[in-house]
């Protein structure tokens, strides 16, 4: 993957890989004890920052700044809080109801932060299942190894706004499969 920005700003992250993690900068937090500090994405970056890139192969997508966590590999499914722009890896927990996400680098400290896609075709990890387009509508659900999918159904672990989006059939033995994300959330209790 090559993604590059739809429009040009100086100072932004790159996508993907290594060149895609930003330590940040350290800035007192707005309270009266000024010795508590925080960071924050090195300016013009903010968090939770949206960008659109292009990729030759996948087309567009759409990429949020979020902090990274500990085991993060390219690829891996993260949930994020949009209060706080933490990431932990996707864990199966039913009626979550989360935003999700797609990490572009292997961005492991707290701290720093990096791009995570939302929207377009993704390379995913997945788990050591074969994924069939024919079967299952190619939905997409949370498996129980961290950070990955799988096509098996299972209650509450829906993710929505998410598809399989492989043609072909994709080997138990092959670790990622393309999906077409739309902005895509765990689903939620129902009531």
């Amino acid at each position: 993957m090559a993604y590059t920005p739809s429009r040009h700003q100086i100072g932004v992250l790159p996508v993907q890989g290594l060149g895609g993690i930003d330590a940040g900068v350290t800035t007192a937090q707005s309270t009266s004890d000024t010795s508590i500090t925080t960071t924050i994405p090195t300016p013009p970056a903010y968090p939770g920052m949206i960008i659109t890139a292009t990729d030759p192969t996948y087309g567009e997508g759409e990429f949020i700044l979020l902090k990274g966590v500990a085991s993060n590999i390219v690829g891996a499914m993260v949930s994020y809080i949009s209060s706080t722009w933490a990431t932990t890896l996707l864990v199966n927990t039913a009626n979550a109801s989360t935003p999700v996400a797609c990490s572009m680098a292997a961005n492991t400290t707290t701290t720093s932060w990096s791009w995570y896609q939302i929207a377009g075709l993704a390379v995913v990890k997945k788990t050591a299942v074969k994924a069939d387009p024919a079967t299952n509508g190619k939905r997409c659900y949370i498996s129980a190894t961290a950070g990955r999918i799988m096509q098996t159904s299972a209650a509450g672990v829906a993710i929505l706004g998410m598809s399989r989006a492989n043609a072909a059939t994709v080997t138990s033995t092959t670790s990622s499969v393309t999906c077409l994300m739309n902005r895509p959330h765990v689903q939620g209790p129902i009531t």
